[in-house]
């Protein structure tokens, strides 16, 4: 698995917020202010489109990932990936998988890559 992996598994440097931030593109920015708001309930305006990812210190995050609890607990281990924590039944992670599948299935596939 290439490119920036987000805490949870998800891969910051394929989220359409990320490319629409990195490329300073406003009509992304609106797109994908309406694809949150439509498939996941966000009330985000285009301005508010502005992500480096989750992992790098002081850079610019959306709202929701600035308050991930996933974010804050690797952050505050020192972990690079939720994948090398050694709680095996993390709440926090088992909630947000149920709610993205596709974050659970990049965090599978990551666990299966860096662990074999």
């Amino acid at each position: 698995m290439s490119g920036m992996i987000a805490y949870c598994g998800l891969i910051c440097s394929d989220c359409p917020a990320y490319l629409a931030t990195q490329n300073d593109d406003d009509v992304a920015r609106e797109k994908t202010a309406g694809m949150y708001a439509e498939k996941y309930g966000f009330n985000l305006k285009p301005g508010e489109i502005n992500c480096d990812g989750c992992l790098p210190v002081g850079g610019r995050l959306l709202g929701f990932c600035r308050a991930c609890e996933i974010r804050h607990c690797c952050s505050k281990k020192g972990l690079k990936n939720c994948v090398l924590c050694d709680e095996k039944q993390c709440e926090k992670l088992i909630k947000f998988h149920e709610f993205s599948s596709y974050a659970k299935d990049c965090f599978d596939a990551l666990k299966k890559e860096m662990l074999y």
